[in-house]
Order: C-alpha cells, then structure tokens, then sequence
C-alpha cells in the first residue's frame, strides 16, 4: 500500500509554495477551499510529487485561530530530524538533480552516506527537514533478522560511527557596487 497524500500546515503560503513548486520542482494540481472552525476559512493545496503521490499544505484562516509554529519537530520540543518528511529518488543522479535545484533556489543541503541509502536533507520555510532518499542496496534477509534484533533489544548496539556527510551553500550573491 502506499501513501496517497501527507498533509502539514503552513504560517506562509507563499514562501511554502515556492519551496514545494519550484525549489522542489512539484507541480501544484488541486486546490480545495472549505470552511474551517465555523466561520473561518481554508485551502488545502495538492501538489504531485510523482509516482502517483502527493504532497499537501494547510492554509488555516480564523479569527481565533491561535498562532502556532508549524514545525513538526522543533514546535514539539524535538530535534529537527525526529519528525521529517523523506521523498524518494530512484537514482544518485536524481539526488544529485534534487540537491543542485535545491541549492540554485538558495537552500542549504546536506547529503548524507547511511550505507544503504544517501539522503539530501534541507529545511522548507515551516522549519521543517524534507529529506530526498535513494534506497543504494537491496535488503537481504540477514538485514531482516537484524532489524528484528534491534527493534526488541532493550539495549540495542549503537552505531557511534558519524556517515560520511557533505555540505553545499548556496553562493552568495555579489554585493550591489553603490
């Protein structure tokens, strides 16, 4: 089975649609508007992330809406990369296409080696990490039993070993001559 859609909120439509649309390169294909909480209002916009999936954002319009910080991780009192949302790539140089747009758009990326799978990973406008993942080895049933393992040791192993990581800037623009 797989998922239809995720749904977040967003405090700035624009700045999340920009990140979505063209620094991520989803095409927004729907737009609902309902009533929200009696008398407010709000759009909940589709965007295709390929593949049949699709990626939404909540814009909540209501008075007594109270303000709120729409980080799904650092809003809780989290570190930013508990709670994240992770888009496949079926290829190293799909990643690489993902990371360049990410970094052309002015988002910092990092791209990280977990041994079976290499993840680019920056921050939308909400605070939130969106991570790219390309899957770079077949599981076996070795990988199976040990995840079996781990998932019921009270005290599992732990891994203290740091993935190989890269960081890409995106350049800073050449100041103004006055």
């Amino acid at each position: 089975m797989t998922f239809h859609h995720i749904a977040i909120a967003t405090t700035d439509l624009e700045a999340s649609h920009e990140f979505y649309a063209e620094a991520t390169g989803f095409e927004l294909v729907n737009v609902d508007v309902i009533p929200f909480m009696e008398t407010g209002w709000a759009r909940h916009l589709f965007y295709d992330t390929g593949n049949g999936g699709l990626f939404a954002l909540w814009d909540l319009h209501h008075e007594d809406l109270p303000a709120f910080d729409p980080a799904i991780s650092t809003g809780l009192g989290l570190p930013n990369f508990v709670n994240h949302i992770a888009f496949g790539a079926d290829s190293l140089e799909a990643l690489d296409a993902c990371k360049d747009r990410w970094v052309a758009h002015g988002y910092d990326v990092v791209r990280v080696d977990h041994g079976w799978c290499t993840s680019i990973y920056a921050n939308d406008p909400n605070g939130i990490m969106v991570e790219f993942c390309c899957t770079t080895r077949v599981f076996d049933a070795k990988d199976r039993e040990v995840a079996h393992e781990r998932r019921l040791s009270a005290a599992p192993e732990v891994d203290r070993n740091e993935p190989a990581a890269d960081f890409f800037i995106p350049e800073a623009e050449p100041a103004s001559a006055s």
